[in-house]
């Protein structure tokens, strides 16, 4: 049965994209820690970052620091945290969101999003990408 990211990616489940190539998809999340939270996500569907592919996980990285600049880009917070868990879907999921403290990667903080702000926080970051490219 295919995961929930497997659904989200073939558009069986609304989700807010924000970055897609042929490897990977970065989409909000919808219980973020902080506004900007992305979900970095291969397309295959792997369930522990240890046995993805050398190639997978390369190009995962490179996608999820490219999306990384435009989360800082945008949300100006000090750092962008990186989290890899991977108890809740078992599929391969990096974990992306602006940080100003540890504290903020604390994931019992969630709380559900509002529709309309994902779609504008996916406008923003999907803008900050498409400054980067040019």
């Amino acid at each position: 049965m295919p995961t929930v990211f497997t659904r989200i990616i073939e558009g069986e489940l609304p989700g807010h994209f924000v970055y897609e190539d042929e490897h990977c998809v970065g989409f909000l999340t919808i219980e973020p820690l902080r506004e900007g939270h992305v979900l970095m996500v291969p397309r295959e569907e792997v369930d522990h970052w240890l046995d993805l592919s050398p190639q997978l996980l390369t190009n995962l990285m490179a996608a999820s620091q490219r999306v990384g600049r435009a989360i800082h880009e945008e949300f100006g917070s000090q750092k962008v945290g990186m989290m890899i868990v991977g108890l809740e879907v078992d599929h391969v999921h990096i974990h992306l969101s602006p940080i100003d403290s540890i504290r903020e990667m604390d994931f019992s903080r969630t709380a559900p999003a509002d529709q309309d702000r994902l779609a504008n926080v996916a406008a923003r970051l999907q803008a900050a990408l498409a400054r980067q490219a040019s």
